[in-house]
C-alpha cells in the first residue's frame, strides 16, 4: 500500500526540490500551492507532483483542511509535510510497511529542527511529536479561530483530529524551517498574529486527547497566557530549563527569539483587546 503526500506551499522555491526528492517513492503527491509568484508550481510539475491552486476566501476552511475534503487521493493514507521538511528514508521505510497493517487511524510523528545549521536538540523543541500521517477520512486539523487572523491562508499551529487509535513511528522529520533571521521574523510575525487571535477571540473546534504531548503543550500555553513577565520566563524555559545553552550559539539565538515572539504575541492580543473594547 502506498501514501499520499499534501504539501502546501507558497514561494517554496528554494525547499520544494529537496522536499519532493525525499518523498519520489510516492505515486501521489500533491502540491497545494497559494498561487505563487515563483517557481514552485513549475518545479513540483517537473517532479512529477500534481499542483492544486487554492484560493482563499478568508473563511474556513483553511488550506490543509480544504484540501484534505477537496482533493480526490488515489490512497487512503495522506502524510501532510511542509516544504522545508524532508522525510529520511528510514522513516519512509517504516510508513509504508505501517500503514499496510495496522488498526491505526493515524500515527504521531517526531521531527527535529535544524537551526543555524544545527540541529537542536534541547529548548523545548526536541521532541516534538506531531500527528501527520492518518486516514484522509478520518483527520482534520482543529479550527481554533474564525476567519482571517493575519496569519495567511494555512494552518499554523493547529494539531490533526484522528477519529480512532493513533500509534507512533519511530523514524523522524527533518525541518530545515529558518534559513536566515529574516525568514525566521517573517514567520513569527504571522504566526504572532495567529496566536494574539487564539487569546482573544479564541474558539475550540475539537478536543486534543489527553495525555498527548500536543494536549500537554496547548494546556501550558494557556496558562502561560496569565503569567507576569512572559518574555522573560520565555527566554529561561528555553535556554535554561530545557536546555538551550547545550545547543552552543544557535540554541541562545533560538531562545531569544522565542521571548521576541511571546512579547509579539503579547502585545498583539493587549492591541486587540483594546479594539474589542473601544467603541
Amino acid at each position: 500500500m502506498s501514501v499520499s503526500v499534501l504539501i502546501p506551499t507558497l514561494n517554496e522555491e528554494r525547499n520544494i526540490s529537496e522536499c519532493l526528492a525525499s518523498v519520489a517513492w510516492s505515486d501521489d503527491v500533491v502540491v497545494v500551492d497559494s498561487n505563487s509568484v515563483d517557481r514552485t508550481g513549475g518545479i513540483a510539475r517537473a517532479a512529477g507532483a500534481r499542483v492544486v491552486e487554492f484560493k482563499w476566501d478568508g473563511n474556513l476552511p483553511k488550506k490543509k483542511n480544504w484540501a484534505l475534503a477537496n482533493v480526490d487521493w488515489r490512497h487512503p493514507w495522506v502524510l501532510v509535510l511542509d516544504a522545508d521538511e524532508r522525510v529520511t528514508p528510514e522513516l519512509a521505510e517504516e510508513l509504508l510497511a505501517r500503514v499496510a497493517n495496522t488498526d491505526c487511524r493515524g500515527f504521531l510523528l517526531n521531527r527535529r529542527l535544524i537551526f543555524l545549521g544545527r540541529w537542536i536538540k534541547h529548548c523545548g523543541y526536541y521532541p516534538s511529536w506531531n500527528v501527520r500521517l492518518f486516514l484522509h477520512r478520518r483527520g482534520r486539523f482543529e479550527s481554533l479561530v474564525d476567519g482571517d487572523t493575519g496569519s495567511g491562508d494555512n494552518e499554523v499551529h493547529e494539531h490533526v483530529i484522528v477519529d480512532g487509535l493513533v500509534g507512533r513511528l519511530r523514524g523522524e522529520l527533518v525541518h530545515h524551517a529558518y534559513p536566515d533571521i529574516a525568514t525566521w521574523v517573517e514567520k513569527h510575525n504571522r504566526y504572532s498574529n495567529w496566536e494574539a487571535a487564539v487569546e482573544v477571540w479564541g474558539v475550540q473546534s475539537g478536543r486534543l486527547p489527553s495525555g498527548t504531548a500536543a494536549a500537554a503543550r496547548r494546556h501550558a500555553r494557556i496558562l502561560t497566557r496569565k503569567l507576569p513577565c512572559r518574555p522573560t520566563l520565555r527566554f529561561l524555559y528555553s535556554y535554561v530549563l530545557h536546555g538551550g545553552f547545550l545547543d552552543g550559539y544557535p540554541g541562545y539565538v533560538l531562545s531569544r527569539l522565542m521571548a521576541t515572539y511571546e512579547l509579539l504575541s503579547l502585545l498583539k492580543a493587549r492591541e486587540a483587546r483594546q479594539r474589542r473594547t473601544t467603541p
